[in-house]
């Protein structure tokens, strides 16, 4: 492992890059400069120190190159708390929207209550007794995302040579249908619901597109303007074979519901954004109960 150094433009400072070669991304910066000239003595000493520095960075990546191809991890980038893994993982693969990953890190913690594990401590039977875990506090599909996620994190340390096996190899994700059947809304609770007082108009007129769309609320709130075309309506619900959004045709009431909303607009020939101001989903809707 060579180091090279360069001298910055102004001719005080030199800094310092691995040499792994003349092709583009093949000399990497260590992070580590010092001074070309010092003139002070705290100049002086930073310069030792980060030479030290350095030197303990080059002994690094020559351990890590050398255990290439064996199932050595160097210390250095071994984490014995497999916890710290997990989260460095969690960072490096999140996405915007999708908290499956993160969570599943969480109740991972939730299920062990500790601070602390060792990746040998990581067994099969450790991660059967984690999917009966969640099996038995979720239903629906949650059981299966967050363990997929698990599953996920611990195939990549497997690659990392934390683990010779793939200790959830053998324990697929498995989801945990709801038994209970929900109830639909009946036409005179419908009417009934349409009767009461509510402070919020916004919240009523995409109560009823929804009902007359089947779109969730998460879909109607994140409705835009641009998504209406004439009586199509065009979704952010991705279909699964073609990748392409499902597009739907609006229901007449649906569009008296979306030209009530247009008619409520400051300028009704120019719309963009959102079609409904909807509270978060933290929020609260408070309609007034006539009794």
């Amino acid at each position: 492992m060579n180091i090279g150094e360069k001298l910055d433009r102004k001719g005080d400072k030199i800094f310092y890059f691995y040499d792994l070669g003349r092709k583009p991304g093949q000399r990497p910066s260590t992070g580590i400069f010092t001074y070309a000239h010092p003139k002070t003595q705290e100049q002086k000493n930073f310069n030792k120190e980060a030479l030290k520095i350095l030197e303990t960075k080059k002994a690094q990546r020559t351990i890590e190159q050398q255990s290439i191809g064996t199932p050595i991890i160097p210390a250095h980038k071994f984490k014995a708390n497999f916890f710290e893994y997990y989260e460095t993982y969690v960072e490096q693969h999140k996405r915007k929207g999708n908290r499956h990953l993160s969570n599943s890190l969480s109740q991972f913690k939730a299920f062990l209550n500790k601070d602390f594990i060792s990746p040998v401590d990581i067994t099969e039977n450790l991660c059967e007794r984690f999917r009966r875990y969640l099996l038995d506090k979720y239903s629906g599909d949650t059981p299966a995302n967050y363990y997929s996620r698990f599953k996920q994190t611990l195939e990549a340390a497997t690659k990392d040579k934390y683990f010779i096996d793939n200790p959830t190899e053998a324990i697929a994700a498995k989801s945990n249908p709801s038994t209970a059947l929900k109830d639909n809304i009946e036409v005179d609770e419908y009417i009934a619901l349409l009767k009461t007082p509510c402070l919020n108009q916004q919240v009523k007129l995409a109560f009823i597109l929804s009902c007359y769309s089947g779109l969730r609320w998460v879909d109607v709130y994140s409705l835009e303007w641009p998504d209406v075309m004439n009586r199509n309506l065009t979704t952010r619900i991705i279909q699964h074979k073609t990748g392409q959004p499902v597009v739907i045709t609006l229901h007449p009431i649906a569009l008296a519901v979306l030209n009530q909303v247009r008619s409520l607009a400051s300028d009704p020939t120019q719309l963009t954004g959102k079609i409904f101001r909807l509270p978060s989903a933290d929020g609260q809707i408070k309609c007034l109960d006539n009794g």
